[in-house]
């Protein structure tokens, strides 16, 4: 299916959104057997970048992170979804907010721990800053 350029932005910010399941190792997690603040960052980084490209479909760098709060910690042997969706689109820029929700593998139990953003500078062959729209 191909994506329709002529989508209003609300309806491509819709669309850009990005849900990313995965499964927390042990071989992710620190002494406390809970996830490494490191690889919940990588992980959230990946998820706005490809919500940014989604939505863009230009290339995009991170520029930055901000106000990432790690309000639970997330242990080991759960399950983690990772949301992505457009808060803000500029000229050359974009922001992202990705949140990551767990979940106990074998009860329906299910919150926030951490939530984030992230910017993104779209840019061209020369790594020159471009116009997202």
């Amino acid at each position: 299916m191909a994506i329709d350029e002529d989508l209003s932005i609300n309806d491509r910010i819709a669309a850009a959104e990005t849900r990313i399941f995965k499964a927390v190792f042990p071989n992710t997690t620190n002494h406390y057997d809970t996830l490494f603040g490191g690889t919940a960052l990588q992980l959230m980084d990946e998820v706005a970048f490809i919500t940014a490209t989604r939505f863009s479909r230009k290339r995009m760098v991170t520029v930055s992170s901000d106000k990432i709060n790690f309000t639970k910690s997330i242990p080991a042997g759960t399950i983690i979804e990772l949301v992505g969706h457009v808060e803000h689109v500029g000229n050359t820029s974009i922001r992202i907010a990705v949140e990551i929700y767990v979940e106990e593998m074998y009860s329906m139990e299910r919150h926030q721990a951490i939530h984030g953003t992230f910017t993104f500078v779209a840019l061209d062959e020369n790594k020159k800053p471009i116009r997202i729209l």
